[in-house]
């Protein structure tokens, strides 16, 4: 899972990531495991390994290919 290889890549243990998220080591290691964990806990988690810009891309603005789907749109 990407979010263990952050943690490792930052040296951090799941205890100190748990502090520092203040997310309980339960709910960490639930995540590791099996990828379930609430969408607050997420993000607490994705600041304290300084990841929250990745948040931006899920709703990042729509790309356009062609002048003609800008004009669709506005319809």
């Amino acid at each position: 899972m990407r979010m263990r290889q952050r943690r490792k890549e930052k040296k951090l243990t799941q205890i100190q990531l748990s502090e520092r998220s203040d997310v309980s080591l339960g709910s960490l290691k639930r995540f590791e495991r099996t990828g379930e964990i609430s969408l607050s806990s997420l993000i607490k988690i994705s600041y304290a390994l300084g990841c929250e810009e990745d948040f931006d891309a899920l709703f990042s603005k729509k790309g356009y290919t062609s002048i003609q789907e800008v004009i669709d749109e506005q319809l």
